[in-house]
């Protein structure tokens, strides 16, 4: 019989790594505390459609089948999340988030799913770390989020950051481009891959972001959006740019950034790092502000970003920034078993009610003190109090330092403090 692995595309975080995600999750927390965002819960499951209407059919994921889809009656699905925004808007509207005073600022950290290949620091099961603000058109509100994932990634220790930065325009003036974008592409389809050509049909800003070898020769001559917004969407584009500045923030404009979902309008950005590999964008986010109205809600503008956090780990160990180990018992309370375990398993607990981190050798018949000694310099104890018979009946414990310093008899009642 084969011994059961974990299912594909999902992965074991162990304690090793657990390091890294505390860090960053503790990080995250403070950030976004500081620039004022409460924390939201949002369930796993959705229904379908919300996913369906607001993310659209032309979005990558999407269409290449990705979410992982469950069906709860003949006419209802429900759809683990791909992805919070929806999700983040579902949640405004249906709690009346809309009267809360404005704008409101949300946060959140959890797991999201999708049936997609395998790539470095990308899971089926990937955890995220969300911001978006609600509620608010302000482009200092687009820079806010911009300015937390940048300096989340600043102190975690990463180096060389830059915003790459674009605009994908609004349903006024987006349409037109894409209509420049793809008579530009249908005049070279002979040098595009199928899978650009199929994006043509389905979305063709996505052709930008093409991978494939080649596109950036071709795409070098491609129609750039930034020149075919609407008044609103450039002076929009415009005070980005100048509040950016204004912060001395560096930042490049990358006609070719896009995000793989419909429902970005206006600013879409992603936070570049180097000493990272090959992947240089660490994440990225942007404006949504129709996405409100594509799930049956009022018109809400919206601006946020996500940063996956196993994406963040990976780029952590491959800059070599190396978190600080978790505390660990420095305290072992070693026994000969019988009597001297009761008294044992107390004074454990004694201790680490009075917040002094214990282990507890364990031995479920006599135990040598050799054995629990190489168990305490296995675990980096730094104090054994030993606990036999003599000691039970004097009251007291055996301090014996592992640091080379003198084996002293204390009073159990004075161990504590001893301790401290």
């Amino acid at each position: 019989m084969t011994t059961i692995q974990r299912a594909k595309g999902m992965q074991d975080v162990l304690p090793d790594d657990r390091r890294y995600w505390d860090l960053i999750i503790n990080q995250a927390t403070e950030l976004a505390r500081l620039y004022g965002f409460q924390r939201i819960d949002l369930p796993i499951l959705e229904y379908t459609e919300l996913y369906e209407r607001g993310v659209g059919n032309a979005s990558d994921f999407f269409v290449q089948k990705e979410m992982y889809t469950l069906e709860e009656s003949e006419d209802v699905t429900l759809t683990m999340r791909p992805e919070f925004t929806a999700g983040f808007m579902r949640a405004y509207i249906q709690n009346g988030m809309s009267s809360w005073p404005q704008p409101v600022k949300l946060y959140t950290i959890g797991p999201a799913f999708r049936r997609e290949r395998q790539q470095a620091g990308r899971y089926r099961q990937h955890s995220q770390f969300n911001c978006e603000i609600l509620g608010e058109t302000d482009p200092a509100a687009d820079v806010e989020v911009m300015m937390l994932a940048m300096n989340l990634y600043r102190a975690l220790g990463y180096k060389g950051l830059t915003f790459q930065l674009n605009s994908t325009g609004c349903p006024t003036c987006k349409p037109a481009y894409v209509e420049k974008l793809t008579a530009y592409l249908e005049k070279h389809l002979d040098k595009l891959a199928d899978i650009d050509k199929e994006r043509i049909q389905r979305n063709p800003l996505r052709v930008l972001d093409s991978k494939e070898p080649g596109m950036d020769a071709l795409l070098a001559d491609a129609p750039h959006i930034v020149d075919h917004l609407c008044d609103d969407c450039e002076t929009h584009f415009a005070d980005l740019r100048g509040l950016l500045d204004g912060l001395d923030q560096s930042y490049s404009i990358n006609f070719r950034l896009v995000r793989g979902i419909d429902y970005y309008t206006k600013t879409v950005f992603e936070v570049w790092a180097e000493g990272i590999g090959a992947q240089a964008a660490v994440c990225g986010g942007g404006r949504y502000d129709g996405l409100a109205e594509d799930i049956g809600g009022p018109a809400t503008p919206g601006v946020g970003f996500g940063s996956g956090i196993e994406r963040i780990v990976l780029g952590m160990q491959e800059a070599g920034i190396e978190p600080p180990a978790p505390e660990q018992p420095t305290v072992l309370v070693a026994h000969f078993g019988g009597a001297t375990k009761e008294a044992a398993v107390l004074l454990t607990f004694q201790l680490r009610a009075a917040g002094i981190g214990t282990r507890l050798a364990f031995a479920r018949d006599r135990r040598s003190m050799k054995s629990q000694m190489r168990e305490a310099n296995k675990h980096a104890i730094q104090t054994v109090l030993i606990l036999g018979d003599s000691e039970l009946e004097q009251q007291s414990v055996v301090v014996r330092p592992l640091d080379g310093g003198e084996q002293q008899l204390i009073k159990l009642n004075d161990v504590v403090a001893f301790l401290k």
